[in-house]
C-alpha cells in the first residue's frame, strides 16, 4: 500500500497536545473506521494518518487515553508510538 497521509484541519494552538500512537491499518476499510472513530473525539483539532507505518498522530485537547478508547470502540488497539 503507498504512504497514504491524511491531515485535516491544520489548527495548533499553545494549549494543544499531540498524541502518537501506533494502530494496526491493513485495509480502506481500517482507515475509514479509523478516521471515523477519530473525528467523534472533543476537542481534535487535526489528525494524521501514515498507514506505511501505522502511526496515528491526533492534535488538539486530548490524551492518548481518549484516542485509544475511540479505537478500542471499533476494535482497534494502540499503543503509544515508540512502544514495541
Amino acid at each position: 500500500m503507498d504512504l497514504w497521509r491524511i491531515i485535516c484541519t491544520p489548527h495548533q494552538t499553545l494549549s494543544d497536545k499531540v498524541v502518537e500512537l501506533k494502530v494496526g491499518m491493513h485495509c480502506d476499510r481500517c482507515i475509514k473506521a479509523i478516521k471515523k472513530a477519530i473525528k467523534t473525539i472533543d476537542d481534535m483539532e487535526s489528525y494524521q494518518l501514515e498507514t506505511e507505518i501505522n502511526k496515528v498522530t491526533v492534535t488538539g485537547n486530548v490524551t492518548p487515553d481518549e484516542v485509544v478508547k475511540a479505537l478500542q470502540k471499533i476494535g482497534k488497539t494502540a499503543t503509544n508510538w515508540g512502544e514495541d
